[in-house]
C-alpha cells in the first residue's frame, strides 16, 4: 500500500487532499488509480486508510475509510549528531528515523567542517525534515521525528534539558558498554528509561574541551567496541542497540545476569 504524508492540520476532514510533492508522487511516480486504497500519516501517530476518489493536475482527493492511531514508542530517543561533511547528514537522518529516533539535533561542534549562519541553518533544517518525512513513509512509522536547526554543543547544553539516560559515544578507556548502563538503570528503577539522548561526534570526535563540557552535565560515555567507526556508522550502531534494547515488541529481563 502506498503511503503519503500530510501535516495534522490537513487531516481533519473526511476528504484529504494531496498537493505539491505528494500529489506529484501519487499521480506521476506511483500512479495511483481510482478507488485504490492508500495510507496517509500525519507524523503525530495517526494513520488514515483512504480510497483514491479523484485526481487532477495539481491535487489528489482521498476519502478516509478508517482512522488508526499508533502509540509513540515507550522510550523517546534524542540524537545529538555533529554535522558531517557533504550529504552524509541526510543519510543519518534517514537511518535515525527508521531506527525510531524521536528527535534529531544537528550539532555544529568545533571539528565540524561546515559552519552555518542562521539562514543556512534554517534552510538545512527544512531540507532534513523532508528527508525524515520520506523516511517515515518508507519505514511505516506514523511518527515524524523533530529535526531541529543546527546548534553548537554549548548552546544545547545551556538549555538545561534533562534525560533519564544521557549518553555520549566515546573512545575513552573509561567508557562502558551501553548494555551495562541499561542494566544498572533497570536494576535501580525497575523499568527502562523513558528518555534517552546520545551524543555522536564528527570525524575526529568532539574536542577534549567539548567532551568534558558534555560530561559535566551528567552525560556518561559509552564504548562502541574496539574499532574506530565513522560518524555515520557510530550513529547507526548506537540507535540500533537502543532500538533493540528499549523498544517493543521484545521484552527483556535485566534481572538475569
Amino acid at each position: 500500500m502506498h503511503r503519503f504524508f500530510l501535516p495534522p492540520e490537513q487531516c481533519r476532514e473526511a476528504s484529504l487532499f494531496l498537493t505539491g510533492r505528494e500529489a506529484h508522487h501519487a499521480r506521476d511516480v506511483v500512479r495511483v488509480r481510482h478507488r485504490e486504497r492508500v495510507a496517509v500519516v500525519d507524523g503525530t501517530g495517526h494513520e488514515f486508510q483512504c480510497e483514491v476518489q479523484e485526481y487532477a493536475r495539481d491535487k489528489v482527493r482521498l476519502v478516509v475509510v478508517e482512522k488508526l492511531f499508533h502509540p509513540a514508542l515507550p522510550s523517546q530517543v534524542t540524537l545529538l549528531q555533529a554535522v558531517p561533511k557533504g550529504r552524509t547528514m541526510e543519510a543519518i537522518i534517514q537511518k535515525a528515523t527508521e531506527l525510531g529516533a524521536s528527535r534529531i539535533v544537528p550539532l555544529l561542534s568545533e571539528r565540524v567542517v561546515a559552519q552555518l549562519d542562521d539562514q543556512d541553518a534554517r534552510h538545512k533544517a527544512a531540507k532534513w525534515r523532508l528527508v525524515a518525512m520520506e523516511a517515515i513513509k518508507q519505514c511505516g512509522s506514523a511518527w515524524l521525528p523533530e529535526v531541529e536547526a543546527p546548534v553548537t554543543p554549548s548552546r544545547f547544553l545551556a538549555r538545561g534539558e534533562s534525560f533519564e539516560l544521557p549518553l555520549i559515544a566515546s573512545l575513552e578507556s573509561s567508557s562502558r558498554p551501553l548494555r551495562e548502563y541499561l542494566r544498572t538503570f533497570h536494576a535501580k528503577h525497575g523499568r527502562m528509561p523513558r528518555s534517552v539522548c546520545v551524543w555522536v561526534g564528527p570525524e575526529g570526535d568532539f574536542t577534549p574541551a567539548e567532551t568534558e563540557a558534555i560530561k559535566s552535565h551528567g552525560v556518561v560515555p559509552i564504548t562502541l567496541g574496539r574499532l574506530i567507526l565513522r560518524a555515520e556508522t557510530a550513529t547507526i550502531y548506537c540507535l540500533s542497540v537502543l532500538n533493540y534494547e528499549l523498544q517493543p515488541p521484545a521484552a527483556r529481563d535485566y534481572s538475569v545476569s
